[in-house]
Protein backbone atom coordinates (compact mmCIF):
# COMPACT_ATOMS: atom_id res chain seq x y z
CA UNK A 1 0.00 0.00 0.00
CA UNK A 2 1.20 3.51 -0.83
CA UNK A 3 2.69 5.36 2.16
CA UNK A 4 0.44 8.38 1.50
CA UNK A 5 -2.63 6.18 1.92
CA UNK A 6 -1.26 4.70 5.15
CA UNK A 7 -0.45 8.17 6.53
CA UNK A 8 -3.90 9.49 5.55
CA UNK A 9 -5.80 6.63 7.19
CA UNK A 10 -3.59 6.70 10.29
CA UNK A 11 -3.90 10.47 10.62
CA UNK A 12 -7.69 10.44 10.58
CA UNK A 13 -7.91 7.37 12.85
CA UNK A 14 -5.55 8.84 15.46
CA UNK A 15 -7.43 12.15 15.38
CA UNK A 16 -10.83 10.55 16.01
CA UNK A 17 -9.37 8.30 18.71
CA UNK A 18 -7.80 11.23 20.58
CA UNK A 19 -10.98 13.31 20.27
CA UNK A 20 -13.00 10.48 21.82
CA UNK A 21 -10.70 10.54 24.87
CA UNK A 22 -11.95 14.03 25.70
CA UNK A 23 -8.58 15.75 25.19
CA UNK A 24 -9.01 19.45 24.21
CA UNK A 25 -9.99 19.62 20.55
CA UNK A 26 -7.72 22.50 19.50
CA UNK A 27 -4.60 20.79 20.93
CA UNK A 28 -5.66 17.43 19.50
CA UNK A 29 -5.95 18.88 15.99
CA UNK A 30 -2.69 20.80 16.16
CA UNK A 31 -0.81 17.96 17.87
CA UNK A 32 -1.98 15.36 15.36
CA UNK A 33 -0.99 17.67 12.52
CA UNK A 34 2.50 18.23 13.95
CA UNK A 35 2.99 14.53 14.74
CA UNK A 36 2.12 13.32 11.25
CA UNK A 37 3.87 16.30 9.69
CA UNK A 38 7.07 15.07 11.35
CA UNK A 39 6.40 11.48 10.28
CA UNK A 40 5.64 12.58 6.73
CA UNK A 41 8.88 14.60 6.60
CA UNK A 42 10.90 11.69 8.02
CA UNK A 43 9.66 9.22 5.39
CA UNK A 44 9.81 11.83 2.60
CA UNK A 45 6.04 12.00 2.02
CA UNK A 46 5.63 15.65 3.07
CA UNK A 47 7.65 18.54 1.66
CA UNK A 48 8.77 20.62 4.70
CA UNK A 49 8.31 23.84 2.72
CA UNK A 50 4.59 23.02 2.73
CA UNK A 51 4.39 24.00 6.42
CA UNK A 52 5.84 27.43 5.60
CA UNK A 53 2.42 28.27 4.18
CA UNK A 54 0.87 28.06 7.67
CA UNK A 55 1.53 31.65 8.87
CA UNK A 56 0.11 33.16 5.70
CA UNK A 57 -2.77 30.70 5.82
CA UNK A 58 -3.64 31.65 9.41
CA UNK A 59 -3.29 35.36 8.73
CA UNK A 60 -5.37 35.23 5.56
CA UNK A 61 -8.01 32.65 6.48
CA UNK A 62 -8.42 33.32 10.20
CA UNK A 63 -7.07 36.67 11.38
CA UNK A 64 -8.23 38.73 8.41
CA UNK A 65 -11.36 36.73 7.66
CA UNK A 66 -14.16 39.28 8.02
CA UNK A 67 -16.86 36.61 8.06
CA UNK A 68 -15.40 35.09 11.23
CA UNK A 69 -15.63 38.49 12.94
CA UNK A 70 -19.37 37.80 13.07
CA UNK A 71 -18.86 34.84 15.42
CA UNK A 72 -18.09 36.76 18.66
CA UNK A 73 -20.74 39.35 17.76
CA UNK A 74 -23.47 36.73 17.26
CA UNK A 75 -22.33 34.95 20.43
CA UNK A 76 -22.57 38.22 22.39
CA UNK A 77 -26.01 38.85 20.94
CA UNK A 78 -27.27 35.40 21.92
CA UNK A 79 -25.79 35.40 25.41
CA UNK A 80 -27.15 38.90 26.14
CA UNK A 81 -30.66 37.85 25.11
CA UNK A 82 -30.33 34.74 27.25
CA UNK A 83 -29.14 36.63 30.35
CA UNK A 84 -31.70 39.46 30.00
CA UNK A 85 -34.71 37.13 30.49
CA UNK A 86 -36.06 37.56 26.95
CA UNK A 87 -36.78 33.83 26.74
CA UNK A 88 -38.63 33.81 30.06
CA UNK A 89 -40.89 36.68 29.01
CA UNK A 90 -41.53 35.13 25.60
CA UNK A 91 -42.43 31.74 27.07
CA UNK A 92 -44.74 33.25 29.63
CA UNK A 93 -46.57 35.38 27.05
CA UNK A 94 -46.83 32.66 24.39
CA UNK A 95 -47.95 30.13 26.99
CA UNK A 96 -50.83 32.37 28.00
CA UNK A 97 -51.72 33.00 24.35
CA UNK A 98 -51.89 29.33 23.26
CA UNK A 99 -52.39 27.72 26.66
CA UNK A 100 -56.19 27.55 26.49
CA UNK A 101 -56.00 25.05 23.61
CA UNK A 102 -54.82 21.45 23.90
CA UNK A 103 -51.16 21.23 22.97
CA UNK A 104 -50.85 25.00 23.29
CA UNK A 105 -47.86 24.90 25.63
CA UNK A 106 -46.00 22.56 23.27
CA UNK A 107 -46.72 24.89 20.33
CA UNK A 108 -45.52 27.82 22.45
CA UNK A 109 -42.26 26.00 23.21
CA UNK A 110 -41.69 25.34 19.49
CA UNK A 111 -42.38 28.95 18.48
CA UNK A 112 -40.22 30.40 21.25
CA UNK A 113 -37.49 27.89 20.37
CA UNK A 114 -37.58 29.11 16.77
CA UNK A 115 -37.38 32.76 17.90
CA UNK A 116 -34.48 32.02 20.23
CA UNK A 117 -32.78 30.01 17.48
CA UNK A 118 -33.02 33.00 15.14
CA UNK A 119 -31.67 35.35 17.79
CA UNK A 120 -29.06 33.25 19.58
CA UNK A 121 -28.02 30.35 17.31
CA UNK A 122 -26.44 28.51 20.28
CA UNK A 123 -27.98 25.05 20.70
CA UNK A 124 -26.77 24.25 24.22
CA UNK A 125 -27.91 27.58 25.64
CA UNK A 126 -31.34 27.29 24.01
CA UNK A 127 -31.97 23.73 25.25
CA UNK A 128 -30.89 24.57 28.80
CA UNK A 129 -32.90 27.80 28.89
CA UNK A 130 -36.04 26.14 27.51
CA UNK A 131 -35.64 23.20 29.89
CA UNK A 132 -35.31 25.39 32.96
CA UNK A 133 -38.18 27.71 32.05
CA UNK A 134 -40.81 25.59 30.34
CA UNK A 135 -40.48 22.04 31.70
CA UNK A 136 -41.74 22.81 35.25
CA UNK A 137 -44.79 24.59 33.80
CA UNK A 138 -45.57 21.74 31.39
CA UNK A 139 -45.24 19.15 34.15
CA UNK A 140 -47.43 21.18 36.49
CA UNK A 141 -50.13 21.43 33.80
CA UNK A 142 -50.25 17.65 33.34
CA UNK A 143 -48.22 17.23 30.16
CA UNK A 144 -46.79 13.85 29.27
CA UNK A 145 -43.15 13.72 30.39
CA UNK A 146 -42.05 12.29 27.05
CA UNK A 147 -43.90 14.90 24.98
CA UNK A 148 -42.66 17.77 27.15
CA UNK A 149 -38.99 16.75 27.09
CA UNK A 150 -39.10 15.84 23.39
CA UNK A 151 -40.64 19.19 22.48
CA UNK A 152 -38.00 21.11 24.43
CA UNK A 153 -35.05 19.15 23.03
CA UNK A 154 -36.33 19.47 19.45
CA UNK A 155 -37.07 23.19 19.78
CA UNK A 156 -33.60 23.77 21.22
CA UNK A 157 -31.85 22.24 18.20
CA UNK A 158 -33.54 24.64 15.77
CA UNK A 159 -30.56 26.93 16.34
CA UNK A 160 -28.60 24.61 14.02
CA UNK A 161 -30.64 25.39 10.94
CA UNK A 162 -32.53 28.67 11.42
CA UNK A 163 -30.34 31.63 10.42
CA UNK A 164 -28.49 33.52 11.64
CA UNK A 165 -26.71 30.74 13.50
CA UNK A 166 -23.12 30.12 14.58
CA UNK A 167 -23.24 26.76 12.79
CA UNK A 168 -24.18 28.37 9.47
CA UNK A 169 -21.55 31.12 9.87
CA UNK A 170 -18.76 28.58 10.35
CA UNK A 171 -20.17 26.26 7.71
CA UNK A 172 -20.43 29.14 5.22
CA UNK A 173 -16.73 29.92 5.63
CA UNK A 174 -15.67 26.29 5.20
CA UNK A 175 -18.05 25.62 2.28
CA UNK A 176 -16.96 28.81 0.51
CA UNK A 177 -13.30 27.70 0.65
CA UNK A 178 -14.25 24.18 -0.46
CA UNK A 179 -16.30 25.55 -3.36
CA UNK A 180 -13.39 27.71 -4.54
CA UNK A 181 -11.00 24.77 -4.26
CA UNK A 182 -13.35 22.51 -6.23
CA UNK A 183 -13.62 25.08 -9.01
CA UNK A 184 -9.84 25.64 -9.13
CA UNK A 185 -9.26 21.88 -9.29
CA UNK A 186 -11.70 21.77 -12.21
CA UNK A 187 -9.62 24.38 -14.08
CA UNK A 188 -11.92 27.34 -13.41
CA UNK A 189 -9.48 30.08 -12.39
CA UNK A 190 -12.20 32.72 -11.90
CA UNK A 191 -14.27 30.84 -9.32
CA UNK A 192 -17.83 31.89 -8.53
CA UNK A 193 -17.93 32.83 -4.83
CA UNK A 194 -20.51 31.64 -2.31
CA UNK A 195 -21.52 34.06 0.44
CA UNK A 196 -22.83 33.45 3.93
CA UNK A 197 -25.96 35.35 2.96
CA UNK A 198 -26.72 32.74 0.29
CA UNK A 199 -26.38 29.92 2.83
CA UNK A 200 -28.63 31.82 5.25
CA UNK A 201 -31.23 32.24 2.51
CA UNK A 202 -30.95 28.55 1.61
CA UNK A 203 -31.51 27.47 5.22
CA UNK A 204 -34.47 29.77 5.88
CA UNK A 205 -37.23 27.79 4.12
CA UNK A 206 -36.08 24.37 5.45
CA UNK A 207 -35.86 25.85 8.95
CA UNK A 208 -39.37 27.30 8.83
CA UNK A 209 -40.63 24.08 7.24
CA UNK A 210 -39.22 22.13 10.17
CA UNK A 211 -40.94 24.46 12.66
CA UNK A 212 -44.22 23.89 10.82
CA UNK A 213 -43.76 20.11 10.95
CA UNK A 214 -43.09 20.28 14.69
CA UNK A 215 -46.28 22.30 15.24
CA UNK A 216 -48.30 19.87 13.10
CA UNK A 217 -47.05 17.03 15.29
CA UNK A 218 -48.10 18.94 18.42
CA UNK A 219 -51.58 19.45 16.92
CA UNK A 220 -51.81 15.76 15.97
CA UNK A 221 -50.92 14.75 19.53
CA UNK A 222 -53.59 17.12 20.88
CA UNK A 223 -56.19 15.40 18.67
CA UNK A 224 -55.07 11.78 19.01
CA UNK A 225 -53.85 11.81 22.62
CA UNK A 226 -55.49 14.79 24.34
CA UNK A 227 -54.54 13.53 27.80
CA UNK A 228 -50.84 14.01 26.95
CA UNK A 229 -51.16 17.76 26.40
CA UNK A 230 -54.12 19.24 28.29
CA UNK A 231 -55.24 22.83 27.94
CA UNK A 232 -54.86 25.40 30.69
CA UNK A 233 -58.29 26.24 32.17
CA UNK A 234 -59.51 29.66 31.03
CA UNK A 235 -59.53 31.07 34.54
CA UNK A 236 -55.86 30.07 34.91
CA UNK A 237 -54.75 31.56 31.63
CA UNK A 238 -54.71 35.03 33.21
CA UNK A 239 -56.07 36.81 30.18
CA UNK A 240 -56.10 40.14 32.01
CA UNK A 241 -56.99 43.43 30.39
CA UNK A 242 -53.43 44.35 29.47
CA UNK A 243 -52.43 40.88 28.28
CA UNK A 244 -52.27 41.59 24.55
CA UNK A 245 -50.36 44.78 25.15
CA UNK A 246 -47.77 42.87 27.19
CA UNK A 247 -47.68 40.14 24.53
CA UNK A 248 -47.05 42.75 21.84
CA UNK A 249 -44.16 44.33 23.75
CA UNK A 250 -42.71 40.91 24.62
CA UNK A 251 -42.70 39.80 20.97
CA UNK A 252 -41.89 43.08 19.23
CA UNK A 253 -38.28 43.73 20.36
CA UNK A 254 -36.84 40.27 19.54
CA UNK A 255 -38.82 40.13 16.29
CA UNK A 256 -37.55 43.56 15.22
CA UNK A 257 -34.01 42.50 16.11
CA UNK A 258 -34.29 39.26 14.12
CA UNK A 259 -35.79 41.05 11.10
CA UNK A 260 -33.14 43.78 11.26
CA UNK A 261 -30.26 41.28 11.41
CA UNK A 262 -31.52 38.60 9.03
CA UNK A 263 -33.32 41.01 6.71
CA UNK A 264 -30.25 43.18 6.22
CA UNK A 265 -28.22 40.08 5.28
CA UNK A 266 -30.79 38.58 2.90
CA UNK A 267 -31.49 41.89 1.14
CA UNK A 268 -27.79 42.59 0.70
CA UNK A 269 -27.88 45.81 2.75
CA UNK A 270 -25.25 44.50 5.15
CA UNK A 271 -22.71 41.71 5.35
CA UNK A 272 -23.14 39.08 8.08
CA UNK A 273 -20.44 40.82 10.13
CA UNK A 274 -22.12 44.21 9.87
CA UNK A 275 -25.51 42.67 10.66
CA UNK A 276 -24.00 40.84 13.64
CA UNK A 277 -22.72 44.14 15.05
CA UNK A 278 -26.24 45.56 14.72
CA UNK A 279 -27.58 42.48 16.52
CA UNK A 280 -25.04 42.78 19.36
CA UNK A 281 -25.82 46.47 19.91
CA UNK A 282 -29.57 45.77 19.66
CA UNK A 283 -29.30 42.98 22.23
CA UNK A 284 -27.48 45.29 24.64
CA UNK A 285 -30.19 47.93 24.28
CA UNK A 286 -32.88 45.26 24.65
CA UNK A 287 -31.26 43.95 27.81
CA UNK A 288 -30.96 47.46 29.26
CA UNK A 289 -34.61 48.25 28.46
CA UNK A 290 -35.66 45.55 30.93
CA UNK A 291 -34.04 47.44 33.82
CA UNK A 292 -36.69 50.04 34.57
CA UNK A 293 -38.83 52.66 32.88
CA UNK A 294 -36.04 55.22 32.81
CA UNK A 295 -33.85 52.90 30.75
CA UNK A 296 -36.78 52.14 28.47
CA UNK A 297 -37.02 55.86 27.66
CA UNK A 298 -33.27 56.05 27.09
CA UNK A 299 -33.41 53.05 24.73
CA UNK A 300 -36.36 54.52 22.81
CA UNK A 301 -34.46 57.82 22.33
CA UNK A 302 -31.39 55.84 21.19
CA UNK A 303 -33.36 53.83 18.65
CA UNK A 304 -35.18 56.92 17.36
CA UNK A 305 -31.78 58.58 16.88
CA UNK A 306 -30.57 55.63 14.78
CA UNK A 307 -33.71 55.61 12.62
CA UNK A 308 -33.49 59.38 12.13
CA UNK A 309 -29.83 59.07 11.07
CA UNK A 310 -30.78 56.40 8.54
CA UNK A 311 -33.50 58.63 7.09
CA UNK A 312 -31.12 61.61 6.88
CA UNK A 313 -28.36 59.58 5.22
CA UNK A 314 -30.88 58.27 2.70
CA UNK A 315 -32.34 61.66 1.74
CA UNK A 316 -29.33 64.00 2.05
CA UNK A 317 -25.74 64.05 0.82
CA UNK A 318 -23.64 64.35 3.99
CA UNK A 319 -20.24 64.62 2.29
CA UNK A 320 -18.67 67.85 3.52
CA UNK A 321 -15.65 67.79 1.20
CA UNK A 322 -17.59 69.05 -1.82
CA UNK A 323 -16.92 72.51 -3.23
CA UNK A 324 -20.59 73.52 -3.21
CA UNK A 325 -22.74 72.30 -0.32
CA UNK A 326 -26.45 73.20 -0.19
CA UNK A 327 -27.73 74.69 3.05
CA UNK A 328 -30.12 71.76 3.49
CA UNK A 329 -27.25 69.27 3.37
CA UNK A 330 -25.23 71.30 5.87
CA UNK A 331 -28.20 71.45 8.23
CA UNK A 332 -28.80 67.70 7.82
CA UNK A 333 -25.11 67.03 8.54
CA UNK A 334 -25.21 68.85 11.89
CA UNK A 335 -28.51 67.22 12.81
CA UNK A 336 -26.90 63.84 12.08
CA UNK A 337 -23.96 64.78 14.33
CA UNK A 338 -26.34 65.62 17.18
CA UNK A 339 -28.25 62.36 16.64
CA UNK A 340 -24.97 60.42 16.67
CA UNK A 341 -24.14 62.00 20.03
CA UNK A 342 -27.57 60.97 21.37
CA UNK A 343 -27.02 57.42 20.10
CA UNK A 344 -23.53 57.19 21.62
CA UNK A 345 -24.80 58.54 24.94
CA UNK A 346 -27.70 56.06 24.95
CA UNK A 347 -25.45 53.10 24.14
CA UNK A 348 -22.92 54.10 26.83
CA UNK A 349 -25.76 54.41 29.33
CA UNK A 350 -27.06 50.95 28.37
CA UNK A 351 -23.58 49.47 28.71
CA UNK A 352 -23.12 51.09 32.12
CA UNK A 353 -26.52 49.92 33.33
CA UNK A 354 -25.96 46.31 32.21
CA UNK A 355 -22.46 46.44 33.71
CA UNK A 356 -23.77 47.63 37.09
CA UNK A 357 -26.33 44.81 37.12
CA UNK A 358 -23.60 42.22 36.44
CA UNK A 359 -25.20 41.06 33.18
CA UNK A 360 -22.58 42.62 30.88
CA UNK A 361 -19.71 40.95 32.74
CA UNK A 362 -21.34 37.52 32.36
CA UNK A 363 -22.00 38.18 28.67
CA UNK A 364 -18.42 39.27 28.00
CA UNK A 365 -16.94 36.29 29.84
CA UNK A 366 -19.14 33.85 27.95
CA UNK A 367 -18.43 35.56 24.63
CA UNK A 368 -14.67 35.52 25.14
CA UNK A 369 -14.72 31.88 26.30
CA UNK A 370 -16.81 30.61 23.39
CA UNK A 371 -15.07 32.74 20.74
CA UNK A 372 -11.60 31.77 21.99
CA UNK A 373 -12.56 28.11 21.83
CA UNK A 374 -13.80 28.49 18.25
CA UNK A 375 -10.71 30.37 17.08
CA UNK A 376 -8.35 27.94 18.83
CA UNK A 377 -10.07 25.01 17.13
CA UNK A 378 -9.88 26.83 13.80
CA UNK A 379 -6.14 27.38 14.17
CA UNK A 380 -5.59 23.73 15.10
CA UNK A 381 -7.79 22.61 12.20
CA UNK A 382 -5.80 24.80 9.78
CA UNK A 383 -2.58 23.03 10.76
CA UNK A 384 -4.23 19.60 10.56
CA UNK A 385 -5.80 20.21 7.14
CA UNK A 386 -2.54 21.67 5.78
CA UNK A 387 -0.59 18.54 6.73
CA UNK A 388 -3.46 16.36 5.52
CA UNK A 389 -3.31 18.00 2.09
CA UNK A 390 0.50 17.95 2.13
CA UNK A 391 0.58 14.15 2.40
CA UNK A 392 -1.98 13.87 -0.40
CA UNK A 393 -4.97 13.09 1.79
CA UNK A 394 -7.39 15.28 -0.16
CA UNK A 395 -6.53 13.54 -3.43
CA UNK A 396 -6.96 10.14 -1.79
CA UNK A 397 -10.38 11.07 -0.35
CA UNK A 398 -11.50 12.51 -3.69
CA UNK A 399 -10.38 9.40 -5.55
CA UNK A 400 -12.11 7.14 -3.06
CA UNK A 401 -15.41 9.06 -3.30
CA UNK A 402 -15.25 9.16 -7.10
CA UNK A 403 -14.66 5.41 -7.30
CA UNK A 404 -17.76 4.51 -5.28
CA UNK A 405 -20.54 2.74 -7.19
CA UNK A 406 -23.55 4.97 -7.65
CA UNK A 407 -21.51 8.12 -8.14
CA UNK A 408 -22.45 11.28 -6.30
CA UNK A 409 -25.52 9.83 -4.60
CA UNK A 410 -23.51 7.10 -2.86
CA UNK A 411 -20.69 9.52 -2.00
CA UNK A 412 -23.07 12.02 -0.37
CA UNK A 413 -24.94 9.24 1.44
CA UNK A 414 -21.69 7.83 2.83
CA UNK A 415 -20.51 11.28 3.98
CA UNK A 416 -23.88 12.01 5.60
CA UNK A 417 -23.78 8.72 7.51
CA UNK A 418 -20.22 9.45 8.64
CA UNK A 419 -21.16 12.97 9.84
CA UNK A 420 -24.29 11.62 11.53
CA UNK A 421 -22.29 9.07 13.51
CA UNK A 422 -19.54 11.56 14.37
CA UNK A 423 -22.26 13.94 15.58
CA UNK A 424 -22.83 11.54 18.50
CA UNK A 425 -19.30 12.11 19.78
CA UNK A 426 -18.05 15.43 18.37
CA UNK A 427 -19.48 18.93 18.53
CA UNK A 428 -20.50 20.73 15.33
CA UNK A 429 -17.36 22.92 15.47
CA UNK A 430 -14.99 19.93 15.24
CA UNK A 431 -17.04 18.31 12.47
CA UNK A 432 -17.25 21.58 10.53
CA UNK A 433 -13.51 22.22 10.71
CA UNK A 434 -12.26 18.63 10.40
CA UNK A 435 -14.65 16.62 8.20
CA UNK A 436 -16.22 19.21 5.91
CA UNK A 437 -12.94 20.64 4.48
CA UNK A 438 -11.82 17.09 3.65
CA UNK A 439 -14.96 15.80 1.92
CA UNK A 440 -16.71 18.91 0.58
CA UNK A 441 -14.25 19.73 -2.29
CA UNK A 442 -14.52 16.14 -3.56
CA UNK A 443 -18.32 16.15 -3.40
CA UNK A 444 -18.57 19.54 -5.10
CA UNK A 445 -16.16 18.46 -7.83
CA UNK A 446 -18.45 15.64 -8.96
CA UNK A 447 -20.81 16.08 -11.87
CA UNK A 448 -24.39 17.02 -11.15
CA UNK A 449 -26.60 19.93 -10.22
CA UNK A 450 -25.72 19.90 -6.53
CA UNK A 451 -24.20 23.14 -5.34
CA UNK A 452 -22.49 24.32 -2.14
CA UNK A 453 -25.63 25.93 -0.68
CA UNK A 454 -27.70 22.76 -0.96
CA UNK A 455 -24.84 20.63 0.37
CA UNK A 456 -24.23 23.03 3.28
CA UNK A 457 -27.89 23.05 4.36
CA UNK A 458 -28.05 19.26 4.02
CA UNK A 459 -25.01 18.92 6.29
CA UNK A 460 -26.42 21.37 8.84
CA UNK A 461 -29.75 19.56 9.08
CA UNK A 462 -27.98 16.19 9.22
CA UNK A 463 -25.96 17.38 12.21
CA UNK A 464 -29.11 18.74 13.82
CA UNK A 465 -30.72 15.30 13.48
CA UNK A 466 -27.63 13.66 14.95
CA UNK A 467 -27.65 15.98 17.97
CA UNK A 468 -31.27 14.96 18.67
CA UNK A 469 -30.91 11.19 18.18
CA UNK A 470 -30.69 8.84 21.20
CA UNK A 471 -28.66 7.66 22.93
CA UNK A 472 -25.73 10.04 22.30
CA UNK A 473 -27.39 13.23 20.99
CA UNK A 474 -25.79 16.36 22.46
CA UNK A 475 -29.19 18.04 22.97
CA UNK A 476 -30.27 15.10 25.13
CA UNK A 477 -27.23 15.50 27.39
CA UNK A 478 -27.89 19.24 27.73
CA UNK A 479 -31.51 18.55 28.66
CA UNK A 480 -30.62 15.70 31.01
CA UNK A 481 -28.47 18.13 32.96
CA UNK A 482 -31.40 20.41 33.85
CA UNK A 483 -34.42 18.09 34.19
CA UNK A 484 -35.39 16.79 37.66
CA UNK A 485 -33.81 13.50 38.72
CA UNK A 486 -37.19 11.75 38.98
CA UNK A 487 -37.63 12.04 35.19
CA UNK A 488 -35.93 8.97 33.67
CA UNK A 489 -33.58 9.29 30.72
CA UNK A 490 -35.71 6.76 28.83
CA UNK A 491 -38.61 9.24 28.92
CA UNK A 492 -36.43 11.82 27.19
CA UNK A 493 -35.37 9.26 24.56
CA UNK A 494 -38.98 8.23 23.99
CA UNK A 495 -40.06 11.84 23.61
CA UNK A 496 -37.49 12.79 20.96
CA UNK A 497 -38.02 9.76 18.69
CA UNK A 498 -41.05 11.31 16.87
CA UNK A 499 -39.05 14.49 16.34
CA UNK A 500 -36.12 12.49 14.98
CA UNK A 501 -38.55 10.90 12.50
CA UNK A 502 -39.76 14.39 11.53
CA UNK A 503 -36.14 15.51 11.11
CA UNK A 504 -35.41 12.50 8.90
CA UNK A 505 -38.45 13.22 6.73
CA UNK A 506 -37.35 16.85 6.37
CA UNK A 507 -33.83 15.70 5.50
CA UNK A 508 -35.15 13.34 2.81
CA UNK A 509 -37.38 16.09 1.48
CA UNK A 510 -34.44 18.47 1.11
CA UNK A 511 -32.34 15.73 -0.49
CA UNK A 512 -34.99 14.89 -3.08
CA UNK A 513 -36.28 18.44 -3.68
CA UNK A 514 -33.17 20.69 -3.77
CA UNK A 515 -35.35 23.64 -4.86
CA UNK A 516 -36.47 23.98 -1.22
CA UNK A 517 -32.94 25.18 -0.55
CA UNK A 518 -31.87 26.77 -3.83
CA UNK A 519 -34.99 28.75 -4.77
CA UNK A 520 -34.73 31.62 -2.27
CA UNK A 521 -30.98 32.26 -2.81
CA UNK A 522 -31.58 32.29 -6.58
CA UNK A 523 -34.27 34.94 -6.13
CA UNK A 524 -32.37 37.13 -3.66
CA UNK A 525 -28.83 36.81 -5.06
CA UNK A 526 -29.31 36.81 -8.83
Amino acid sequence: MDMSVIITISMFTVLVGLLLTGFPVAFTLAGTGLLFGGIGYAIDVLDPSFLEILPNRLFGNVVRNELLFAVPLFVAMGVMLEKSNVAEELLESMGKLFGTMRGGLGISVTIVGALLAASTGIVGATVVTMGLLSLPTMMRRGYSTSLATGSIAAAGTLGQIIPPSIVLILLADVMSNAWQQAQLNAGLFSPIPMSAGELFAGALIPGLMLVGMYILYQIAMAILRPESCPAIPIDEAERTKGFYKRLFFALLPPLVLIIAVLGSILTGIATPTEAASVGAVGAILLGAARMGQTMQRVVIVTLVSVLAMLLISTNFDLRMTREVIPTSDTFAFWVAIILAVFFAAGLITALWKTHKSGVLSEVMRSTVRISTMIYAILIGASLFSLVFRGVGGDDIIEGMLHSLPGGQFTAILLVMILMFVLGFFLDFIEITFVVVPVVAPALLAMDGTYGPIWLGVLMAMNLQTSFLTPPFGFALFYLRGVVPEHIPTTAIYKGVIPFVIIQTLALLLIATVPELVTWLPSQLFK
